[in-house]
């Protein structure tokens, strides 16, 4: 009987232990992202491509792949290369180098040639895009913050909606512990972002709310993409590199497909050199 209830005991501890973890990373984190962010410039473009080129290794370690050192040096050289370009301004350099990392990766890659290609591009996409929407000097710093803010509360809505309300799974064969009520909780948690931007002049009500809204559901989806790609290979955690978050894709993979998004709507907006400011100027 004593047994019996020191299980749960030991759970509930373990589960507390490892949200003070989550907590304190945040807390030593998040405001490193924003400064770096607000830096802009090659300090911002030095920080996503360790990020990509974390992302690129990772993904390589859940498919299986890793061990393959000419397609990790060859995926790490291409980012690294579009990386040094953008932080010069050079997207159009950056874009070349991506492709040709791309090409080779596919090329090399001895087996497992769709994943290894697929996480190259994922990574590239994360680079590439976390720079465009940083671009423009003032509204791009706005327009990254607004991404950032989203992402993570998103990520806090849903953690708290989840464990506060539970309920109904959102798609348990990917992420059994998700719940609708949670996707609900931090979809409302964004669109509160969203009209504190309009509340600081940043935007007008509407655009600004549904881009909100379209970065949450985005935030979201990449959360189960990562899912669905770990547990296809049977992987718990990316990687242990962040205390209580896992690895890098743990912790950015939402992170990932909203500045995507993000860029797709400036880029649509504002053209390449407008990307930020196309998502703040409506």
């Amino acid at each position: 009987m004593t047994e019996g209830k020191a299980a749960p005991a030991a759970v509930a501890e373990h589960s507390s232990r490892n949200l003070l973890m989550r907590v304190i990373a945040a807390l030593v984190l998040a405001p490193l992202a924003i400064a770096i962010a607000y830096a802009g410039g090659w300090l911002w473009a030095a920080l996503v491509t360790l990020a990509a080129i974390g992302l690129y290794v990772e993904w390589l370690m859940i498919v299986g792949a890793v061990r393959e050192r000419r397609v990790v040096g060859l995926g790490v050289v291409a980012l690294a290369v579009a990386g040094f370009c953008l932080g010069f301004g050079r997207i159009d350099a950056s874009l070349i180098a991506l492709a040709l990392g791309f090409a080779a990766v596919a090329l090399f890659s001895p087996e497992r040639r769709v994943w290894t290609a697929t996480g190259f591009a994922y990574a590239a996409a994360a680079e590439i895009a976390s720079v465009l929407v940083r671009l423009d000097r003032i509204e791009g710093f706005a327009a990254l913050t607004l991404v950032l803010l989203v992402v993570w509360v998103t990520d806090i809505g849903g953690y708290f909606a989840g464990r506060g309300i539970g309920g109904p799974k959102l798609w348990p064969r990917v992420s059994p512990k998700k719940t609708w009520a949670g996707a609900i909780g931090g979809f409302v948690a964004s669109l509160v972002v969203a009209a504190g931007f309009v509340l600081f002049g940043l935007g007008k009500v509407g655009p600004l709310l549904l881009l909100g809204a379209v970065l949450s559901v985005a935030s979201q989806l990449g959360d189960l993409f990562e899912s669905a790609v770990k547990r296809r290979f049977g992987v718990k955690d990316s990687s242990h590199i962040i205390p209580g978050h896992g690895g890098l894709m743990d912790r950015l993979d939402g992170f990932v497909a909203a500045v995507v998004m993000a860029a797709i709507f400036g880029f649509l907006r504002g053209g390449v050199d407008g990307v930020g400011r196309g998502l703040m100027v409506w």
